[in-house]
């Protein structure tokens, strides 16, 4: 069967040919692939960067935003049946660390980690793919059209939660407000897809929603963002240390830039008792000076929380399914727009050249939904 591999380190990406996979346990899951989102890991990876074959294997199938329709499945299997819309996770736990025994492998503290299509396992980009069922998700279908985004909004959940959680344990007030966000302002750095997607999810919470980025208010992203209410903020107008001045104090900063800069001084904003989550990974190694002093004094002083999210686990991909169902019954088509271009995937060269700054989502379609 036909898939997209590489080869980790050097730069390119090819058609291959690999053997078709067939359930041999009773709790496996076989899944035809429909399409295939590329991200800026992706883009990463074909361009030499970072990643890891499996054991024993020259190449790497990449992708891991996917999603499909359940092909066949294994006598034990009850999560989905034959013709369910589904997608599987990333990540699979090390089996060492109580975190990944706890069928929780975001939270890996050994690193020994791998991810499907990035770190030692092949990916999505391919024509059908086997794991088990403790990976896979249920998708409605309803969200057929939109259901390759649930991977991408699993990361803002899983961000969104650990904040949510993490003030509701420790401010005095939280007990007395069943849905903290509910009318607080909250700041996304950075609207690319999670950032677009941190939005959605925050907004169907009652969040007063900023986005920050550094493009035209006209262009797509920022207009998408309005439509579901939220409010753009120019970067390039709207310096770090005046957002306070000009949107008001933020109770929550989710940041997916990526640029270590922009996520210090973006503390400036950052209300008393708020808290940052930082899901954004900068690449690079260049240095970067920080007032230290004034940093922990900040943090200390105004009872802020900051913390990094990575990766989701299962829970989060369903929490992904709820509020992208949710949002489809609230926003209807609009949804569509966040996937800007569909190529056929023997137009993969195309497809991973398309970079223009106004796209939001671009996939690869491997088969028509039926």
């Amino acid at each position: 069967m036909d898939a997209l591999a590489v080869q980790p380190g050097s730069a390119g990406i090819r058609l291959v040919q690999r053997p078709q996979p067939e359930i041999t346990r009773p709790d496996e899951v076989l899944v035809r692939i429909i399409r295939v989102g590329i991200c800026g890991t992706d883009r990463e990876i074909v361009s030499g960067g970072r990643a890891k074959t499996s054991a024993h294997a020259t190449d790497l199938v990449i992708g891991h935003e996917m999603f499909g329709r359940v092909e066949a499945v294994g006598s034990a299997v009850q999560r989905v049946h034959v013709g369910d819309f589904a997608v599987f996770t990333v990540r699979r736990g090390c089996k060492q660390c109580l975190p990944c025994l706890m069928n929780r492998p975001d939270m890996c503290r050994t690193g020994n980690y791998r991810e499907r299509g990035i770190w030692g396992l092949d990916g999505y980009q391919t024509e059908l793919v086997l794991d088990t069922e403790a990976y896979v998700v249920k998708v409605p279908a309803e969200l057929e059209a939109v259901g390759v985004l649930l991977e991408p909004l699993s990361v803002a959940e899983k961000a969104i939660d650990e904040a949510i959680r993490i003030q509701q344990a420790r401010l005095p007030d939280a007990p007395a407000t069943p849905n903290w966000l509910f009318g607080r302002r909250c700041l996304v750095a950075g609207i690319g897809p999670i950032g677009l997607l941190a939005a959605l999810a925050l907004r169907l919470r009652g969040a007063e929603v900023y986005g920050l980025d550094i493009v035209d208010a006209s262009t797509t992203r920022p207009r998408w963002l309005a439509t579901i209410g939220g409010h753009y903020l120019d970067g390039r107008t709207v310096p770090p240390g005046q957002i306070a001045q000009i949107a008001g104090m933020m109770d929550l900063i989710l940041e997916a830039t990526g640029v270590p800069a922009i996520e210090f001084n973006l503390l400036d904003a950052l209300a008393p008792d708020g808290m940052y989550v930082l899901t954004g990974i900068p690449g690079g190694d260049r240095p970067l000076q920080v007032a230290g002093a004034e940093l922990m004094r900040r943090l200390v002083l105004n009872n802020q929380v900051m913390v990094g999210s990575v990766n989701a686990a299962r829970d989060h991909f369903q929490l992904a399914v709820d509020d992208l169902l949710q949002a489809h019954y609230r926003w209807g088509p609009i949804l569509n727009d966040l996937i800007s271009h569909r190529y056929p995937y023997t137009a993969f060269p195309d497809a991973f050249q398309q970079h223009d700054p106004h796209d939001i989502k671009i996939v690869l379609e491997w088969e028509q939904a039926q």
